[in-house]
């Protein structure tokens, strides 16, 4: 297969050379790109054009293509370059500004060189068809650390889980038959949930969500860039005060040290994701391969699998248009409310913002006044709640809540008020 793939790059190359009548990297180098595709397919990496890349000085640098795990980790970049350009002189540049060193190929459709851990591995004339081969076997065959643990730690994590569930199932009784500021604490929480999230959830609901809470807290802390954010969120903040009756100190220690090693994992491939739309996809993986293993009755029943990122753009900039084309209105202007009843982990409000983040001032706005969601199923809500607030600080630097009760927001916006609504669901 691999000896193929190549055969039909070179076969590409030599084409684009005939027919286009230029070797400007722009043209030349899509041959390459097929063939980092194909190979990358194969071995179910995606490949992902002009990466964002945040450099130690939280600068984003931009190669030309990076192959990505399912989970969002990169495997390695790819940087593309003239024929006329001196590879090696490119090459400094582009380490000056910070591009990655890890494992990175260059090439100028003459010659290809591979960069691994900082150090030059192989470099060789894209025409020799074995050596070329050799040079990609090392570059897909390149192993980082991080996903080779998360994987590890996601296999003892289905072992573990189980027990650590019995045993926080068990505290709760315990707490809510021995603790009068624990059974205080739950109905306030309880009144809270359903006046924000749902009028009909229920103690059972929020038994549920707390013990939720507490597994995943860990990982939302190490996805975002702000390990304090999620304290400030109201429904965090509520499910705090209530953990804090019961699970704190020794006890919370010990009863999550067989975790630890999951929360440890994620912790390291989070910090290789370091784009906004890529740590969006890594949540969400991370949220139902969590579920799955939490609850797969339920992942199953409710279809635990939401909507791709590239679908929820095309979806956000064509009603975008529809909206302008018929209505004369954009989805930032006021007085179009835009409404998403089943919010997920928050993919389309978050992406709505992305969308809207050139005009700061009609974004805080629409933010605070005319968007309009919520989700029934409780942890998804959290994750959309931290999701979408975390989405808009990134931008405006200021946190403000958005997520409210949905039916509430209805009755007192779209349902009342002479409006252009835009629904997205």
């Amino acid at each position: 297969m691999s000896q193929l793939l190549i055969q039909h790059y070179l076969n590409e190359l030599q084409t684009l050379r005939r027919v286009s009548g230029t070797t400007r990297e722009s043209v030349v180098s899509e041959a390459f790109k097929t063939l980092l595709k194909e190979w990358g397919r194969s071995r179910d990496l995606i490949f992902i054009p002009q990466y964002e890349y945040q450099t130690l000085q939280k600068k984003p640098v931009y190669p030309d293509g990076a192959l990505v795990y399912e989970l969002r980790v990169p495997l390695g970049y790819w940087e593309a370059k003239d024929e006329e350009d001196d590879l090696d002189k490119e090459i400094e540049k582009k380490f000056r500004k910070g591009y990655p060193q890890d494992n990175i190929i260059f090439e100028d459709s003459h010659e290809a060189i591979l960069i691994q851990n900082r150090q030059e591995v192989i470099r060789c004339g894209v025409q020799d068809p074995a050596k070329l081969q050799k040079l990609l076997e090392l570059f897909f065959g390149y192993v980082r650390e991080e996903i080779a643990d998360f994987r590890k730690a996601v296999k003892q994590f289905k072992t573990d889980l189980p027990e650590v569930l019995k045993a926080l199932r068990d505290m709760i009784e315990a707490a809510e038959r021995d603790k009068d500021n624990f059974r205080k604490a739950a109905l306030r929480f309880l009144k809270h949930a359903q006046d924000t999230i749902n009028p009909s959830v229920t103690a059972a609901d929020v038994r549920e969500m707390l013990i939720q809470h507490i597994l995943t807290e860990e990982i939302f802390s190490q996805v975002f860039d702000n390990p304090d954010f999620h304290h400030k969120n109201n429904v965090a903040r509520e499910l705090y005060a209530l953990e804090n009756t019961f699970f704190t100190g020794k006890v919370k220690h010990d009863t999550l040290a067989g975790l630890r090693p999951y929360y440890a994992a994620i912790k390291s491939a989070a910090a290789l994701v370091t784009s906004h739309h890529e740590k969006q996809k890594f949540l969400k993986t991370i949220y139902e391969d969590f579920y799955k293993v939490y609850d797969k009755k339920k992942a199953d029943r409710l279809g635990v699998v939401y909507t791709p990122n590239e679908i929820v753009r095309f979806m956000i900039e064509s009603t975008d248009w529809l909206c302008q084309k018929h209505f004369g209105k954009a989805l930032v202007d006021k007085n179009v409310e835009i409404l998403d009843p089943a919010a997920g982990t928050g993919t389309f409000i978050t992406e709505m913002i992305e969308h809207f983040r050139g005009q700061r001032q009609k974004l805080r706005h629409k933010y605070l006044e005319e968007l309009h969601a919520n989700e029934a199923a409780i942890l998804p809500y959290y994750v959309a709640n931290l999701n979408i607030e975390a989405t808009y600080t990134a931008i405006r630097g200021i946190s403000e809540p958005m997520l409210r009760r949905y039916a509430r927001q209805c009755r007192g916006t779209a349902h009342t008020r002479n409006r252009q609504a835009a629904t997205l669901w």
